[in-house]
């Protein structure tokens, strides 16, 4: 009897801590009208390109739901989220690199560096992703450090 009380006690405890980390992926990821990417489909970018996802393909992976261009990129993406979802949330990486901040992204402004998905700002007078490329290794190390204080426990 004794370990079955241990064993609902974990599994209560579990269940909260996923709980937490959903809600602070809620939280801390860029969503826009509850979606990621602004509607964009996170494995799309693998194959050279930014393409906008459908409702009738979305998926929650951990709280945050995406779009996909078609059934095929959905059951790609199921296999391996981690794969596929965007660094720092969706946030411009540049952004989270330099100062720190969460800063809104053009969804068809982007690199794929070492197998991952990075995200930048991009307006007709400033384009992100050409300051990050300037000093790219030194703007990665700062964000990775940066993204940890918005997603800590």
């Amino acid at each position: 009897m004794k370990s079955l009380l241990n064993l609902i006690v974990l599994m209560l405890l579990t269940f909260n801590g996923f709980s937490q980390d959903i809600n602070i992926r809620k939280k801390e990821y860029l969503l826009d009208k509850g979606t990621a990417i602004s509607g964009y489909d996170p494995t799309a970018y693998f194959s050279g390109k930014a393409q906008k996802g459908k409702k009738e393909f979305s998926y929650t992976y951990e709280g945050v739901t995406y779009q996909f261009a078609n059934a095929n990129n959905l059951e790609t993406f199921k296999k391996n989220p981690t794969k596929y979802e965007p660094q720092y949330g969706g946030w411009c990486a540049y952004a989270m690199g330099s100062k720190g901040e969460k800063v809104e992204i053009d969804p068809e402004t982007f690199k794929i560096i070492n197998g991952k998905l990075y995200l930048y700002y991009h307006t007709f007078f400033s384009n992100t992703l050409t300051d990050w490329n300037k000093d790219e290794n030194a703007l990665k190390t700062k964000a990775d450090a940066n993204w940890t204080k918005f997603i800590k426990k």
